[in-house]
């Protein structure tokens, strides 16, 4: 007897159809919540500033710690070293993440130099020289059927080379804009911060990962709530000082159409070269998609140390914020065509 389909049912209420329509348009309770994050800081910035009865922004401070040493505790020393030998993949990515992105963003400069959009400029810029992103990454390249152990592996390191690469690029300008900026003290800091809670979690690895991997859904959790305050306290602290007053609508959404068109300029430069290396298939959806995404976590995190106490700390994440959007459902749109170009080529 042949049997009925199951239909799931229409969801009831409007929460629950706005999360649908979400859903097919790529985004998640994630992406809505950054928004929601944004919306609350301008209704009730003060929340965010204030210090009594509890700092939100030092409780930000030290979840960061904690979202690296479980970041730490979830990487397998035996991956990483496997995934040393596919030196070209590895070139091809992290050139495109600390080398690409920031030599497309500095010669434009000169043209926001002195302008209201300078700080704009800044935080694309800053969004240049972030790492890639881990999860989205391996997602993506699982998705359109590419090389996933080499992804885990790019994405990984990526991570860690920008805990030193990323505050080198900011050096060239935060040195002179930034006062009581030392970017010794920086990586420092970061060192602590970041790195040490990393390096902590690789040795206990072999201890606590399997528990870490059977949670890694509620880690995930954490982590996301982690950036949601973040942006909250940082967002809290620009619209206090009112630093949003001189940008209009219109210029943000410029800022939105440069993000994504920023994203498909990597996309197709990175496409080219692995065409011109002769990359396979699966080494070429890995570079794609590993050298052309942004991490939201490491460019919240790192503008804790990178900026501390600054006010203009929303607007530099401004660009991340929009790229992670943009690159989400630009990424997610490709990788599901690559996925069924995969199964046509193969039927």
């Amino acid at each position: 007897m042949e049997q009925k389909e199951k239909i799931a049912p229409e969801p009831v209420g409007l929460v629950p159809r706005i999360g649908k329509l979400a859903a097919r348009a790529g985004l998640d309770w994630f992406l809505l919540a950054l928004i929601s994050m944004i919306f609350l800081a301008y209704l009730w910035p003060q929340v965010g500033v204030d210090r009594e009865p509890v700092s939100l922004g030092d409780v930000a401070n030290y979840g960061v710690s904690v979202i690296f040493f479980f970041y730490g505790l979830r990487l397998s020393p035996d991956k990483l070293r496997a995934g040393l030998s596919n030196w070209r993949l590895h070139t091809v990515v992290q050139l495109s993440t600390f080398v690409l992105f920031p030599l497309l963003i500095l010669p434009l400069h000169s043209l926001f130099e002195g302008t209201p959009q300078e700080l704009l400029w800044l935080g694309v810029f800053y969004l240049a020289a972030l790492p890639s992103t881990v999860s989205s990454s391996v997602v993506m390249v699982s998705i359109a059927g590419g090389n996933i152990p080499g992804a885990i592996f790019n994405a990984s390191i990526s991570s860690l080379m920008g805990i030193f690469l990323t505050p080198l690029w900011m050096g060239l300008f935060l040195t002179s804009s930034t006062e009581g900026f030392d970017i010794w003290s920086v990586m420092g800091k970061l060192v602590l911060q970041v790195l040490l809670p990393v390096v902590l979690g690789i040795v206990l690895h072999r201890y606590w990962g399997a528990f870490a991997e059977r949670h890694k859904g509620r880690l995930r959790v954490f982590d996301q709530v982690i950036i949601l305050l973040i942006v909250y306290t940082s967002f809290c602290e620009s619209f206090a000082r009112k630093m949003f007053s001189g940008y209009s609508v219109g210029d943000i959404l410029i800022l939105g159409g440069a993000m994504i068109g920023l994203f498909f300029l990597v996309y197709s430069i990175i496409y080219g070269i692995t065409k011109l290396l002769g990359f396979n298939r699966e080494n070429q959806i890995t570079a794609i998609f590993c050298g052309s995404k942004k991490s939201l976590v490491h460019g919240t995190v790192m503008s804790k140390v990178l900026f501390p106490g600054a006010n203009m700390v929303g607007i530099i994440l401004l660009p991340i914020m929009m790229y992670h959007a943009l690159q989400l459902l630009a990424a997610s749109i490709i990788a599901q065509a690559e996925a069924r170009k995969a199964a046509a080529d193969a039927g």
